[in-house]
């Protein structure tokens, strides 16, 4: 019998909100989503000016994450570097554009994190330290 680790969706909406607090201070609009280990999701939020697309973005940035058990952006350079395109996964949520990070807890990915909307280098800094406040 395996004993798993579950993200609550206490801890979920918690990294919402850390998420949303920060956007809504530095007045800039995203969306933020947090799927459990198995990439479905469980809390999200839209601050106020995110451009629509990037409600999908986040949600399968996370989706891949937690699937994938690695960062998105981690695996786009991985199958843009071996020559492995990312439609041989079957997976159409798959995206591999930074912001998407695993959620671990004990060594064990518990679920995942997707921010869109920022440039992708403040989506990938946002969504690893509001992950490294699940530690906390």
């Amino acid at each position: 019998m395996h004993n798993r680790l579950e993200l609550s969706h206490v801890d979920a909406m918690r990294l919402v909100d850390a998420a949303r607090a920060e956007l809504e201070t530095t007045n800039r609009g995203a969306a933020v989503a947090v799927v459990d280990a198995h990439g479905e999701l469980l809390a999200f939020v839209r601050t106020d000016g995110c451009k629509l697309p990037s409600i999908t973005i986040a949600i399968n940035k996370a989706y891949t994450a937690a699937r994938e058990r690695t960062e998105s952006y981690a695996l786009g350079q991985a199958s843009k570097h071996s020559g492995f395109p990312m439609t041989n996964f079957g997976q159409f949520g798959y995206v591999t554009w930074g912001g998407g990070v695993p959620l671990v807890v004990d060594g064990a990915v518990v679920g995942a994190i997707g921010i869109s909307g920022l440039p992708e280098a403040d989506d990938m800094d946002l969504a690893s330290r509001v992950a490294a406040l699940l530690a906390d």
